[in-house]
């Protein structure tokens, strides 16, 4: 009787009062007790509540029946289903909707719609795939930056592969703890490749200077994460990470050669193992003898240009040579000295041939001074305790000049 009543009263009400009615009605049904005959009453009239024509009324079932748990399914179905503002907060909480409705409100919905199913508390991996290749570049930020959305690899790069040009995907994304050596990469590609586009286009720099000065910021962040994941993974990640580069098509010489003249080992014999095909005990018993037939042999097999070898071998003789002077910092950053001295190595060799490896190299020396030189200005700037207090980094520049000179 009340329910007739209820639905009596509503044909006349204002749409403002059969909203707090239909609050007033919902709250009734999930926190009164009613008996069964006037819980289907209830039911029914909820469900005509649907068809009112002002979406506040549809507006306040949503609200009130979004984190209800024991809310007619199909109640909940229809209201997940509606414009995306009375949809939101059922599809952003609503514990009733089943991983395969949340896919098809996804593939249906606006950005506002996905958006919420992306900020669930617990986004599953099937609902992520979903929103990864439908979602709009706002739903798939909202995936990226929730905690609780579980994504796959294919995922992640499914969103670079469709928004790798916004700086704030990649920053999102970026965000993600724990996130994979293979997509920090890609992510790198995708931010070089998008500044390559932009200083192109606005006539800043040349296709060919722009494309060189991408490819080689894309390579110093490649070997920095080299670094971090040979640290965090071992070799088995560096493994992974170089098989990926290559892929891609990133695993090229002069990356190679970036990484051993900053002293990171791990990226050269992953490389040599993932190009030769050869297990990484016979790869590591020829780097012992790197002056040797075997190693040339290893290095041909791998496919790495010819004319580069004498730079390989003069860098592995300077990481032998320098490589207790290093320290960490020389994992992914280039070291000046080592540098100097496959210069030095390759000039008494070169005769024409080794004009395109020099210019590669006098580029590497450059930035390796002009690093070195930011590391060291603010020192030698710096008051007298300051100074004391850093002075064996001071003397470490000095000393790797020292070395240069006797090269």
């Amino acid at each position: 009787m009340i329910v007739r009543n209820f639905l009596q009263w509503a044909q006349k009400a204002t749409a403002a009062q059969r909203a707090e009615g239909a609050g007033a009605l919902a709250r009734a049904y999930l926190y009164s007790e009613m008996d069964a005959p006037t819980r289907r009453d209830s039911e029914i009239a909820l469900m005509s509540l649907l068809d009112d024509p002002s979406p506040v009324v549809r507006r306040a079932l949503a609200d009130n029946f979004a984190s209800a748990a024991d809310a007619p399914h199909s109640l909940i179905s229809a209201l997940a289903s509606d414009q995306s503002d009375i949809a939101a907060p059922v599809l952003s909480r609503s514990p009733l909707l089943t991983e395969a409705e949340l896919i098809d409100c996804a593939a249906v919905g606006d950005a506002f719609a996905q958006s919420a199913i992306a900020l669930r508390a617990r986004v599953p991996l099937s609902v992520g795939a979903a929103l990864a290749e439908v979602g709009a570049r706002e739903a798939a930020i909202s995936l990226a930056v929730n905690p609780g959305a579980e994504l796959a690899d294919f995922s992640m790069r499914r969103m670079i592969e469709r928004f790798g040009d916004d700086g704030e995907m990649r920053e999102a994304l970026l965000a993600r703890p724990w996130l994979p050596a293979t997509i920090r990469s890609e992510l790198v590609a995708a931010a070089a490749a998008s500044l390559s586009a932009f200083v192109i286009d606005c006539a800043w720099l040349s296709p060919e200077r722009a494309e060189r000065m991408s490819r080689e910021a894309r390579d110093k962040a490649n070997v920095m994460i080299v670094a971090e994941t040979a640290v965090r993974d071992g070799r088995a990640g560096v493994r992974e990470l170089c098989a990926h580069l290559r892929t891609s098509g990133q695993l090229t010489p002069s990356l190679v050669l970036r990484a051993l003249l900053s002293g990171n080992r791990d990226l050269f014999e992953a490389a040599l193992v993932e190009l030769s095909g050869l297990r990484e005990d016979r790869v590591a018993g020829q780097l012992r003898d790197f002056r040797g037939a075997g190693f040339a042999a290893l290095y041909a097999k791998a496919g790495l240009p010819p004319k580069l070898l004498p730079a390989f071998r003069a860098a592995l003789e300077a990481q032998r040579e320098f490589g207790g002077v290093l320290g960490g910092s020389g994992e992914a950053q280039l070291s000046l000295v080592m540098i100097e001295r496959v210069l030095t190595a390759c000039e008494e060799l070169n005769g024409g041939e080794l004009d395109r490896l020099m210019a590669l190299l006098r580029r590497f020396e450059m930035e390796a001074a002009l690093e070195q030189a930011r590391a060291a200005a603010p020192l030698l700037t710096a008051p007298e305790p300051e100074r004391e207090t850093y002075a064996p980094v001071i003397d470490m520049v000095a000393f790797e000049a020292a070395l240069a000179e006797a090269a």
